[in-house]
């Protein structure tokens, strides 16, 4: 069963590390993707979708403007990838999806959120070296070259020149998960990677549906999630870390001192102070 409903945080850990031996290595060495989400009833959706309308001709163009005026920022000017990762990262929309290496951060993204505390938590977790057997023989010979199982920028800049090469390939969707280049703190914190579909109107969850055996989906009820946050506020995985500077600082101070809103037998509400 793909969806797997949790019920307390001890469960949620045996979920999360699920599966993470590696026999070969003799090591525990996850080959998840974890994204984690406020409200279970999200989609696996990109920036890019989410505009609407025919987003799918509009990438080009937001793609071309952003190059054209920061270009100046010292992005290297041949790498469509380098591209879409500086893009990403400072909110451009695009095909790519934000995920992590660590399940504890996905665990962040999915109670950092205040306003869906009502709302359960989905974290997905994808399988990419096992969804990479699924890939075009060009990229696993690239791969196999490098002896790695997820992509490097420089490794997808040497295979592919652009997008449009991509979809080119196979004439199966596919995806392909690649760690951006160490922009700044925040990603390399993060443990950051990116997905990326061949095709860009897909959106990954309707994909993984023919591909059952490369994810998972756990729930965190609503009613866990206080629990959660606060355990992980114990640990330190808290904005401050995740988004180092001022302003995550300042994120974090806002979430940690915000009263805890609970209904009373009156349907007003009370708050409990941290």
């Amino acid at each position: 069963m793909n969806e797997i409903r949790i019920s307390s945080w001890s469960e949620l850990q045996d979920r999360l590390f699920e599966d993470s031996w590696n026999q070969q290595l003799s090591r525990f060495r996850s080959q998840f993707a974890f994204r984690g989400l406020s409200d279970a009833g999200y989609r696996l959706e990109t920036t890019l979708t989410r505009l609407g309308g025919n987003f799918a001709k509009l990438e080009r163009h937001l793609l071309r403007n952003f190059k054209k005026y920061a270009h100046r920022n010292g992005v290297k000017p041949d790498s469509v990838w380098h591209w879409l990762s500086v893009a990403q990262h400072y909110g451009l929309p695009t095909r790519l999806l934000d995920w992590t290496h660590s399940p504890f951060f996905a665990m962040h993204f999915g109670t950092a959120n205040l306003q869906h505390f009502d709302k359960d938590v989905a974290i997905w977790e994808v399988n990419y070296v096992k969804a990479h057997e699924l890939l075009p023989e060009k990229l696993i010979s690239q791969l196999g070259k490098e002896g790695a199982n997820v992509f490097t920028v420089e490794m997808l800049s040497e295979a592919l020149k652009s997008l449009g090469e991509l979809q080119s390939l196979s004439q199966d969707d596919f995806v392909m998960f690649f760690e951006p280049p160490s922009i700044d703190e925040r990603i390399v914190n993060q443990f950051a990677l990116f997905s990326v579909m061949s095709d860009s109107g897909l959106a990954l969850d309707q994909w993984l549906r023919s591909h059952h055996y490369l994810f998972r989906k756990i729930i965190i009820p609503a009613e866990l999630k206080w629990e959660i946050r606060d355990k992980l506020d114990q640990a330190n995985i808290t904005e401050r870390v995740l988004f180092p500077g001022l302003d995550g600082l300042s994120r974090w101070l806002k979430r940690h001192y915000s009263p805890r809103h609970i209904g009373n037998q009156n349907g007003h509400s009370m708050c409990l102070a941290y």
